[in-house]
């Protein structure tokens, strides 16, 4: 069972994941802003599949996908205070990616469904995004060490 409990600077190994996945996470969203790492930056909208923009010239992106990324990040650095909140934020958070890949696997790309806007290499990475998070939640859960400082892996 992970540490439920708060110490000041000691975080259990599922808060750190959490943290780390939603600093991820919120980096994904600020370089959706950054001109040349997001091709066909001037064609970025506020949503749907007419933003032609493309996060590293591979992942389709919108103002609105950018923002969704950053609060979720956001969320996972917060969530990430205690163990539970963090379990709570991988567990979850990664079934929400899973409804999202079955979700880009169902709409027509090119149809106003696609309103986030997503492509099949999204799609393929919110399926790894949410087993990985899911497996994270899971995994984390069956260990109680709290880490203490940097992580060094001594």
């Amino acid at each position: 069972m992970a540490t439920t409990h708060h110490t000041a600077g000691a975080r259990s190994r599922m808060q750190l994941a959490s943290q780390a996945v939603g600093a991820v996470f919120l980096l994904v969203g600020i370089l959706g802003f950054i001109p040349g790492i997001t091709t066909n930056y001037g064609s970025l909208g506020f949503a749907g599949h007419m933003s032609e923009a493309m996060l590293l010239g591979v992942f389709q992106v919108s103002i609105l996908h950018n923002i969704v990324h950053m609060l979720f990040g956001v969320a996972g650095i917060l969530m990430g205070r205690t163990a539970m909140q963090a379990k709570n934020f991988l567990l979850y958070g990664g079934i929400v990616y899973l409804v999202l890949w079955v979700y880009g696997l169902l709409i027509g790309h090119e149809t106003p469904a696609n309103f986030v806007p997503v492509n099949t290499a999204d799609n393929w990475l919110h399926f790894l995004l949410g087993v990985g998070m899911i497996a994270l939640a899971l995994l984390l859960s069956r260990q109680s060490t709290t880490v203490r400082g940097a992580v060094t892996g001594h």
